[in-house]
């Protein structure tokens, strides 16, 4: 499909507002990174304690937010996921001593504010183990005469139960748990006596210590590295070395502005971003050897054709590639950042800041470094064959080159 037949747009006419734009946007993010210290980097690289939670109700984010920002020091973030009434509770620690601390202390701090059972046992927060322990002399007092495997088969099954099917770990009353097999009327009323429902789940909790979250920060750093050097190799080995130096400038262009805009704007930098800066790499590095491979076809067929325009004709021969791919891509991120929720919202944002970036950068950055090198070429060489003839000259009218005889 081409949306552009027989363009002729003068791109590289208008190189230089682009040109500019990208130094004031690098430069803007550079001095923001430096102000800040460095990008601001998520648990998965800081080191911390990252829990989700599930409340039966929709969560109340700013009381639990100011409930853990009393008890527990440093940052804390409370990221709600739409659509499922969970939460994920995110504690930042410098300190792997302070990594279980800071665990229980957001354990005690929902139980003290949501989690009010009487001195019941919590069904949303307790194990197997718990269950079966805390109903064995109830049971035995209620005449329910029950094995210790029986009851611990039974206390599996509720909370199988409990976390399977619709409830996924939240039950609205304990009378659910009529429909668990070998729950009687007569253990579901010492069931009702000993155990309560807390409005909340907590469905699972991840621990980060400092020092893996280094390891992997610098993992992160080594694999984009790695992919550059070998995106370099390849189109140095496929183009020209040139072609490879000014593939990989885009994509540090296009990279370097993405981790400032997420600087300036105080955005996380997670896992998840970083698959998306790795993605980006990638996607932008193919859009600039599409570019590249038309310029190399070109030069094939219009051997008198001025370099300048040779690029520019190239990249309008590829403008409607560009557009398609890009403009789908685009709009498919665009709707991940609007809908897709805080969870999604860093991996989201940085697509959509890399693929207006890479895709323009393949237009208005990696095309006219070529020009800008070709230029310099030029101009070296012509000033080296006007040194060398003016040698000549100069040897010639003092006598020391001899003239060649006339027959």
């Amino acid at each position: 499909m081409e949306l552009f037949k027989n363009a002729n747009f003068d791109f590289l006419g208008k190189k230089w507002p682009f040109i500019i734009a990208s130094l004031l946007l690098t430069a803007a993010g550079v001095v923001s990174l430096i102000v800040k210290g460095g990008p601001k980097y998520g648990i998965d690289f800081a080191g911390g304690v990252n829990m989700y939670v599930k409340f039966a109700q929709t969560p109340p984010v700013e009381k639990l937010r100011s409930a853990l920002s009393q008890k527990i020091p440093g940052e804390i973030s409370v990221v709600e996921i739409p659509g499922t009434q969970e939460v994920i509770i995110g504690v930042e620690q410098k300190q792997e001593k302070d990594l279980d601390s800071a665990r229980r202390l957001v354990v005690e701090t929902l139980a003290a504010n949501f989690g009010q059972t009487g001195g019941k046992l919590d069904l949303h927060n307790t194990g197997a183990g718990e269950l079966a322990a805390r109903l064995r002399d109830p049971l035995q007092r209620a005449s329910v005469g029950l094995s210790d495997q029986q009851l611990a088969d039974l206390a599996k099954a509720i909370m199988n139960f409990r976390d399977g099917g619709p409830n996924f770990g939240i039950l609205s009353s304990l009378d659910q748990l009529s429909a668990v097999p070998g729950v009687t009327p007569a253990i579901l009323n010492v069931i009702k006596q000993e155990v309560a429902l807390s409005p909340f789940a907590i469905r699972s909790v991840e621990i980060v210590g400092p020092k893996i979250g280094a390891e992997l920060r610098n993992q992160a750093i080594l694999a984009t590295l790695y992919a550059l050097a070998g995106m370099l190799v390849y189109i140095a080995f496929r183009f020209e070395t040139i072609y490879g130096v000014a593939a990989v400038i885009a994509v540090f262009h296009d990279t370097i502005i993405t981790i400032g805009l997420f600087s300036i704007f105080n955005k996380e930098i997670s896992l998840t971003v970083v698959a998306a800066l790795l993605t980006l790499v990638g996607y932008s590095m193919n859009d600039t050897i599409v570019v590249f491979d038309r310029i190399r076809e070109n030069l094939k067929l219009m051997r008198r054709e001025k370099f300048p325009n040779l690029v520019n004709l190239s990249i309008n021969q590829t403008l409607s590639r560009t557009v398609l791919t890009s403009g789908l891509t685009f709009l498919s991120a665009f709707a991940l950042w609007l809908f897709g929720g805080q969870v999604l919202n860093g991996f989201a944002f940085a697509l959509v800041v890399g693929i207006i970036v890479g895709t323009y950068s393949s237009i208005f950055i990696a095309s006219p470094i070529l020009i800008f090198w070709k230029d310099w070429t030029e101009r070296r060489s012509r000033r080296t064959s006007g040194d060398s003839g003016s040698a000549v000259a100069e040897k010639r009218a003092a006598g020391r080159e001899p003239m060649k005889a006339v027959k």
